[in-house]
């Protein structure tokens, strides 16, 4: 079955419809860093790296091939396109440019993921998002089904809670009830932060283990699975921290974060180290139970934790693992960037995606969906 995905990203999604038996000719992505991320592991399909809204003729992109399904996670909320526009109301946001795809090729089937807080979204006069989404593509064609999902229920080592939506064409069977994965990893049985990423070195702050082999035998089957076919580990840098940041992080405990710490290891100003700044963010540098799965990991999770045991942040192979991502899915660009820099880092492709091995469970699922029918 051939697949479009738009919004590509680094290409989390399209890696799962992959490993599903998926062929993707054609993925639309805007981010230079994150299309080359995608292009290099995924030799196959051709990349767009393009604003989708400059994309005038779209069924000519593929020279009139059949086109099964289109998936993607189009920014749904605040990215109005012009004027003064409500930015909430999804018919004014790059929403609609997914929907334009889907009704130039006509597939089959849609998958889109976005946010779960897009459910409860309003617009300014108070209409839900969702029901204005559900309304574009029953003019489109298609009956929708709305489902949240935990990744950690489908194999993924961390707690992650995203909306999907799944359209199908109006002229298929439509069966709601079928259209979404079992849940194969129940609570008690998720694969762990220990779990998954503990076989990888134990490189402190400022240290890399870019281009060697595995030291150590893995030593259960999710670790096997993300190091199958792979020899030489990659992306796993440790960032540079201060001294006076590494004793801040070996006070915070399982559970802490920098919130937690005694005033004396505090942040200081900028400028004066004799002074605390009294900013204190709950949510960085916080230290993950490892016998549990990662909390979230976000676009910018190189701050948001700590390593379980290390006193240093993430890198970003420990962020893939986390994510699901097999040890031979390598990252392109820089691994971190300045706010002034346009280009997504290695950790922002990274917490961007969309878990594969919760792409592969739902792709498994319309597979089977559609040999059913």
């Amino acid at each position: 079955m051939n697949i479009i995905d738009l919004f590509a990203g680094c290409g989390g999604l399209s890696l799962g419809f992959e490993m599903a038996g998926f062929n993707i000719p054609l993925a639309v992505e805007k981010d230079e860093w994150a299309s080359e991320t995608y292009k290099y592991n995924h030799k196959n399909t051709t990349v767009l790296t393009e604003d989708i809204t400059k994309i005038k003729d779209q069924k000519k992109l593929l020279d009139n091939m059949e086109i099964d399904g289109i998936i993607g996670g189009p920014p749904c909320q605040g990215f109005s396109l012009s004027g003064n526009r409500d930015p909430k109301d999804p018919r004014n946001s790059l929403f609609m440019e997914f929907v334009r795809f889907v009704k130039a090729y006509n597939p089959r089937f849609f998958v889109m993921e976005n946010v779960s807080g897009i459910l409860s979204m309003k617009t300014k006069n108070g209409e839900l998002v969702k029901d204005l989404i559900i309304d574009e593509y029953d003019k489109a064609g298609y009956n929708l089904t709305i489902k949240i999902l935990n990744a950690a229920e489908y194999g993924v080592p961390q707690s992650r809670i995203r909306v999907f939506f799944i359209g199908i064409r109006k002229d298929l069977k439509f069966d709601e009830e079928k259209l979404f994965p079992k849940i194969t990893h129940p609570e008690g049985k998720q694969i762990t932060i220990d779990q998954a990423i503990m076989d990888l070195p134990q490189i402190n702050a400022g240290e890399s283990y870019d281009g060697k082999e595995y030291p150590s035998e893995a030593t259960n089957s999710y670790q096997k699975w993300a190091r199958k076919n792979n020899e030489i580990i990659q992306n796993h840098t440790a960032m540079r921290h201060t001294k006076r940041l590494i004793e801040r992080f070996e006070q915070i405990k399982f559970g802490e974060s920098v919130a937690d710490v005694a005033k004396e290891y505090q942040q200081r100003q900028r400028g004066n180290a004799e002074k605390i700044s009294g900013k204190v963010y709950s949510q960085n540098n916080m230290r993950p139970y490892p016998n549990k799965p990662s909390p979230t990991i976000p676009a910018s999770f190189q701050s948001n934790f700590i390593h379980p045991y290390l006193n240093r942040n993430y890198t970003a192979r420990e962020g893939a693992r986390l994510q699901s991502f097999p040890d031979s899915y390598f990252f392109c660009g820089k691994r971190t960037t300045m706010s002034w820099e346009k280009n997504l880092s290695q950790y922002q492709q990274i917490g961007n995606a969309v878990p594969p091995l919760l792409a592969k469970a739902i792709a498994e699922n319309m597979k089977k969906y559609f040999d059913n029918i």
